[in-house]
C-alpha cells in the first residue's frame, strides 16, 4: 500500500470512485453534495493498494481552517492501516501549510478512530447528510 498526492482534476476518476462507493453506496449520502465546490482547493490524497488499484483517498482545506474532510477507504481493506496512513499524511501536509491544527467533521462510527490519532471532540453532535457527526480537533 502506498499513500501518495493526487490531483483532484487529474485523479478525479479515482477519488469519485472511492468517495462514491464509501459514502454514495454504502452510507447514502447524496451524490449531489459528495463532491463540492471545496475540491478543486483542496489537497487530496489517494492510497493505492499494490496492483495500482485506489483504496483510500481524504482531502485536507487548508483555505477552511484546515478541515480534514472526505477520508474514506473501500471497506474490503478497513482496518489494515490505511485510514491512519492517510491521517498521518495528512497531517504532515497539514504541518508543511503552516497549519498548527486540523479539525473534521467526524461520524460518530469513527469519533473513537480520530480519538485515537489525538483528536478530541468539541461542540454538540449534530446530523450532516443525515449521518450523527460530531466537530473533533487536533494540534499538530
Amino acid at each position: 500500500m502506498r499513500v501518495e498526492r493526487a490531483s483532484f482534476e487529474h485523479d478525479y476518476a479515482a477519488i469519485r470512485h472511492v468517495r462514491f462507493t464509501v459514502f454514495v453506496d454504502e452510507q447514502r449520502v447524496p451524490e449531489d453534495i459528495e463532491l463540492d465546490e471545496r475540491d478543486p482547493q483542496c489537497l487530496h490524497l489517494l492510497a493505492y493498494d499494490d496492483n495500482g488499484e485506489p483504496i483510500g483517498t481524504g482531502r485536507l482545506d487548508v483555505g477552511y481552517g484546515g478541515k480534514i474532510g472526505r477520508v474514506a477507504v473501500l471497506e474490503p481493506v478497513r482496518r489494515g492501516g490505511i485510514g491512519t496512513a492517510l491521517m498521518s499524511r495528512l497531517h504532515e501536509l497539514a504541518a508543511e501549510s503552516g497549519l498548527r491544527s486540523v479539525w473534521c467533521n467526524a461520524q460518530m462510527t469513527a469519533a473513537a478512530f480520530y480519538r485515537r490519532l489525538g483528536y478530541r471532540a468539541v461542540g454538540e453532535r449534530f446530523y450532516e447528510a443525515g449521518i450523527e457527526h460530531v466537530r473533533m480537533e487536533r494540534e499538530l
